[in-house]
């Protein structure tokens, strides 16, 4: 095993993950925490140093690449995030960047693309041949977050609201939520009411059902595969909004957890006119890469294939 070891934190509005590389692109060592992002979790420092803090003294860890959500966004928040990663690692090389910003530095492996992010929020980020960089979104759930996974749960318990009131016409995806919330449907505004104000994390709670609609979209139910073509409306604005600072022709691809949806992607793909690449590296690979460029190291295919695979079965196993 070589001496040198990087580290990558890939932070959102609903997880942390850490993990711990080697030279030969051999993940270590993985950690994963709930969401650290400042616009909405006033807990987001203590979350990030508790799982931070078991890789402070790794012996041979020479680079860290911190992608955390929001940075670059808000002045004070970034200086506090910066902070927070300096404190942590005040001997070693890092590198702090927007998480977004990594998504695209490992789908493209550092390459000119587009990308498209929908997880908790939704961004764009571009990046064109000169190595220039534009974004669209990622204003945050109370001013946009259009087709984000939030956005798509807040307008899924809008949606039954109004088929439980006769507002609307019925819809199989009122009686997926609350069964799979276990909340008692002929009592719907006393349980979904005290579902709502009793979530710890309301964005996240809400970004999760997100899930329920893709399946009663894909098992028929009109409302939600209406709700799901919205979503790529949205998303497909997102792209057009920085295509053009991209050349002609730049491929494009996606990340966060929403696009898990096949019916979302093939209907972003549609409004785009070009099928999706598949990014060469999920997000938390980006931010191995961005610790691994700190060090100058030489990376090839096989370096970023181990990086790929050993990633996916990294967070694969996080979450069992």
């Amino acid at each position: 095993m070589s001496g040198e070891l990087i580290l990558g934190i890939d932070g959102g509005g609903s997880k942390v993950l850490v993990t711990l590389a080697d030279r030969n692109g051999q993940i270590l060592r993985t950690a994963l925490g709930g969401g650290i992002n400042p616009m909405d979790n006033p807990d987001w420092r203590h979350e990030l140093e508790r799982h931070i803090e078991p890789f402070r003294d790794e012996p041979g860890l020479a680079a860290i690449g911190a992608a955390l959500p929001a940075y670059g966004e808000v002045a004070h928040l970034s200086a506090l995030q910066k902070q927070c990663i300096d404190d942590a690692f005040p001997a070693i090389r890092r590198i702090v960047l927007n998480d977004v910003d990594a998504a695209h530095l490992g789908a493209f492996a550092g390459r000119p693309g587009v990308l498209i992010l929908s997880g908790t929020g939704s961004m764009s980020w571009a990046r064109n041949g000169a190595g220039v960089s534009a974004r669209a979104g990622g204003w945050g759930d109370v001013i946009g977050d259009e087709g984000s996974s939030y956005w798509i749960g807040r307008a899924a318990l809008n949606l039954i609201s109004q088929s439980l009131d006769g507002r609307a016409k019925p819809t199989a995806l009122a009686k997926a939520i609350y069964d799979h919330l276990r909340l008692d449907i002929t009592d719907p505004i006393n349980a979904l009411g005290g579902w709502i104000n009793g979530l710890a994390r309301p964005r996240a709670g809400i970004a999760a059902l997100a899930i329920l609609v893709d399946r009663a979209a894909d098992q028929g139910d009109e409302t939600s595969i209406r709700l799901i073509e919205k979503a790529a409306d949205e998303l497909s604005k997102h792209y057009r909004a920085i295509s053009s600072h991209c050349e002609a022709g730049t491929d494009w691809t996606y990340a966060g957890g929403t696009f898990s949806s096949r019916l979302l992607l093939e209907a972003v793909e549609r409004r785009i006119g070009r099928r999706a690449v598949s990014p060469i590296l999920p997000p938390i690979g980006g931010a191995l890469l961005a610790a691994a460029q700190l060090l100058d190291w030489p990376l090839g295919e096989r370096w970023f294939g181990q990086i790929a695979g050993a990633s996916e079965d990294a967070i694969a196993r996080s979450r069992q």
